[in-house]
């Protein structure tokens, strides 16, 4: 299905498989850009998939 627009922090943890610390330092660091509303934050699913395709690891076919 398609993804939605934003997405909250569990959501991006479960697309990521990363914990809280380390989105928290991805957020420090400047690799996701987020949006804060009302106290929640939200990340621009654009971005996130950018993010995974600018780390996606490219094995050759012997691997």
């Amino acid at each position: 299905g398609k993804l939605k627009k934003y997405l909250k922090s569990s959501e991006v943890m479960d697309l990521l498989q990363v914990s809280p610390g380390t989105l928290q330092n991805l957020r420090i660091n400047g690799t996701l850009p987020y949006t804060k509303v009302g106290g929640i934050i939200y990340y621009d699913t654009e971005e996130i998939q950018k993010v995974m395709d600018g780390n996606r690891v490219h094995h050759g076919l012997n691997s």
